[in-house]
């Protein structure tokens, strides 16, 4: 595997997300949004009904969603890339289809990584507290698979697609079933049997959970189980996503 060329292509996503500052900012004005309307707006009724702080259950969802969002559009950049002939030039490098992949989805990955970094840093101003900070590692390890999950999974996408035409139709279909159906934003427990059997096969859900046991709060499925479904995903959605790459037409 020529690491060289998987570095150079991780280090062109950072330097590409660096220089979008319109982007870092637009791409905070949700989560923000998320964490003051519902945090503040739910957070009486949330703590009448004996759960608690919502701010506190909720951060660690809306973390989830800011890198779900971002990793996702990361990997459909590659439809971008592709029209206007920046996948072209890339394509023509001496190395495999498969390193050039797994470039692109490591740097969208960190990229994802960092969009997360930042909001959590956010909703620290807005109220939260994690509460046991010696688990700060155990929470990056979550965000990074969330990353690398939904950035492969995105790039699994682009490369089926033609062309933009077909964003909406993955965004009100796939990504924020996938969001709202993960718990982000309820607790998983307790459901009706037919929402529960939707949580449990949400991706996310494993990601959300991890993100909230090591923050601190209640973990639903256990560290052992999320980062086990987290990582068996991961695995197949690289390899899915590297198969439909090999095949895109440039």
């Amino acid at each position: 595997m020529n690491l060289i060329a998987i570095y150079t292509l991780w280090k062109r996503q950072l330097i590409r997300y660096s220089r979008s500052r319109s982007r870092i900012i637009g791409s905070l004005g949700q989560p923000i949004l998320f964490l003051v309307a519902l945090g503040f707006g739910f957070g009486p009724i949330f703590a009448k009904a004996g759960q608690g702080n919502y701010i506190q259950f909720l951060a660690p969802g809306v973390i989830a969603m800011s890198i779900l969002f971002t990793a996702v559009f990361a990997g459909i950049e590659v439809i971008w890339d592709r029209q206007f002939g920046f996948l072209k030039e890339t394509m023509v490098a001496p190395v495999s289809r498969f390193e050039i992949m797994i470039g692109r989805t490591l740097g969208g990955a960190t990229v994802a990584v960092l969009q997360g970094v930042l909001v959590f840093i956010i909703t620290l101003f807005i109220g939260f507290r994690p509460s046991h900070l010696y688990l700060l590692p155990v929470t990056f390890a979550f965000m990074f698979l969330i990353a690398l999950l939904f950035t492969a999974l995105g790039t699994a996408i682009a490369s089926v697609l033609e062309d933009m035409t077909g964003f909406q139709l993955i965004m009100n279909f796939l990504v924020m079933p996938i969001f709202f159906l993960s718990g982000a934003l309820f607790p998983p427990s307790g459901l009706p049997t037919a929402l529960d059997v939707i949580v449990k096969i949400d991706p996310l859900a494993y990601g959300v959970d991890g993100l909230r046991g090591s923050l601190g709060q209640a973990i639903h499925f256990g560290f052992g189980t999320d980062f086990l479904v987290l990582g068996v995903i991961v695995l197949i959605f690289i390899a899915a996503g590297s198969w439909l790459f090999s095949r895109i037409q440039v």
